[in-house]
């Protein structure tokens, strides 16, 4: 299958064309961790998937510099600054709206909370039977 692939040059792939398929299965990586840590109720879970999104984006990032230095990724038009701020402080209104929200919560339920009647859930990450 692999001796089919490959053009009259005998490479798989363009190299620009191969590296910006990296860049988009990155790109598709980091959202999906991103999910993961989201729906990620056990804390380590969520940190473990945590560590992988911000990996995973600083290799992006990697990436992504390298083909901009090298002319093989160009980037969009310039954001107009009103527009950048009003987006951060539309994004932070709503994380002070989250917060407030949690606390809300917190503090409504606090006369409720139990302890859980399972176990903490283990990692089985940096475990080398599963790597």
């Amino acid at each position: 299958m692999y001796t089919q692939s490959l053009s009259s040059g005998g490479n798989f792939m363009q190299e620009q064309d191969l590296l910006k398929s990296i860049l988009a299965d990155l790109r598709r990586t980091s959202r999906e961790y991103t999910t993961a840590t989201t729906e990620a109720s056990c804390p380590m879970t969520r940190r473990m998937f945590t560590d992988l999104t911000n990996d995973t984006l600083r290799l992006q990032g990697e990436l992504f510099n390298l083909m901009q230095q090298n002319n093989m990724y160009s980037v969009s038009s310039k954001a107009l600054r009103q527009d950048v701020d009003k987006q951060i402080q539309s994004a932070h209104q709503t994380q002070q709206k989250c917060q407030q929200f949690i606390q809300e919560k917190n503090s409504q339920n606090s006369s409720y909370s139990q302890a859980p009647n399972v176990p903490q859930h283990q990692p089985n990450y940096g475990n080398p039977y599963y790597m």
